[in-house]
């Protein structure tokens, strides 16, 4: 049986993250993906110029008609843009019984637009964190989510890691890509314990979207029935190997795409 998996997330035009990109993650990891939209971006691969939020009834109203009709065997969440459309996910959320849930707190995009109302911060973390099996920060979302100024070592990501767990989540996939280095090491955290899931930085400005891709994959992994562990190392692998065959892509002047089907498109 193909696994049914709803991404909740804002939309981006040009098709390189949020909901098209989560799609996209859906598709290469051979599960049905469908999507809600929270919020409607004018982007492109340069900057975010606009961004529209629908009514968090609305919202409400797109989730639960999924839910009454379709079997949902994993969720991930990405933008959600207000604390109200944030408190209308929970509510949602909280009453569905549903798979796994992949929170993607996201805050800010590529070019630096702010795609959270501070206002929603203490809703995401309140509400979201403790609903979510994992939760998949990059440094700078884990540090807002806690009230703390960024941090830049290894060591630090493992306490960083062990206090996030404290929210409420199950387990925490803190995203180590800002750090300096040669490297670009993840860190999963969960009441098992602590474990490196090591990867080369990639030099290349072809990273739209990676953060949806990566929580998507791992939405589509755990509603396929993998362990975690397994789930997150495949996903961190998938998007590293959209990341290294983005170039044969030819989209945009700024921060491009990853290659989502570079696995099933060989010799395209």
């Amino acid at each position: 049986m193909i696994p049914n998996v709803l991404s909740i997330a804002g939309s981006d035009p040009s098709g390189g993250a949020g909901i098209q990109a989560d799609l996209k993650a859906f598709s290469a990891q051979r599960v049905y993906g469908m999507a809600v939209i929270t919020a409607l971006t004018a982007q492109n691969t340069q900057g975010v110029s606009a961004i529209h939020v629908p009514p968090a009834t609305f919202v409400k109203a797109q989730i639960e008609a999924i839910f009454a009709d379709i079997r949902v065997d994993a969720v991930k969440i990405g933008m959600i843009a207000n604390a109200a459309v944030a408190e209308a996910v929970a509510d949602v959320l909280e009453a569905q019984n549903r798979g796994p849930v992949v929170l993607d707190p996201v805050m800010v995009a590529k070019g630096g637009a702010r795609l959270l109302d501070p206002a929603a911060i203490a809703v995401l973390r309140d509400r979201l964190v403790p609903l979510s099996h994992v939760v998949t920060p990059n440094l700078a979302e884990a540090a807002a989510l806690l009230g703390e100024a960024p941090i830049e070592t290894r060591e630090a990501m493992q306490a960083l890691a062990q206090r996030l767990l404290t929210l409420g989540a199950r387990a925490v996939l803190l995203k180590g890509g800002h750090l300096d280095g040669a490297d670009s090491p993840d860190l999963l955290a969960d009441a098992h314990g602590l474990v490196w899931l090591e990867g080369p930085r990639h030099a290349t400005a072809n990273t739209h979207g990676t953060g949806c891709s990566l929580s998507s994959a791992l939405a589509a992994r755990l509603a396929l029935g993998e362990p975690l562990a397994q789930a997150a190392a495949a996903a961190k692998a998938y998007v590293a190997g959209a990341i290294v065959a983005a170039g044969a892509l030819n989209v945009g002047h700024g921060h491009g795409p990853t290659h989502h089907f570079h696995a099933l498109w060989r010799g395209a």
